[in-house]
């Protein structure tokens, strides 16, 4: 069910976190290992995954380089 919170959210930002936590899993990774592999503090990593950060280009580019995929990937609709 759809809360009134993530209504709020735009569905970018809500498919961007979804890949985020799609593409970690696959890989094996903790929200702690892509934090360090990105420089980022742990809490942020959670809550980008959970769409709570309208997140800078920078810091999707470092997500992006620990998880090791394109930008664009984090993006793409399943």
């Amino acid at each position: 069910m759809v809360t009134e919170k993530q209504i709020k959210r735009c569905n970018a930002q809500l498919l961007f976190a979804s890949n985020i936590r799609r593409i970690r899993l696959e890989k094996g990774f903790t929200q702690e290992r892509v934090a360090e592999l990105a420089d980022l503090h742990t809490n942020y990593v959670s809550s980008v995954e959970r769409g709570e950060r309208n997140i800078s280009i920078c810091n999707i580019e470092r997500i992006a380089f620990a998880l090791d995929v394109p930008m664009s990937r984090l993006l793409e609709a399943v």
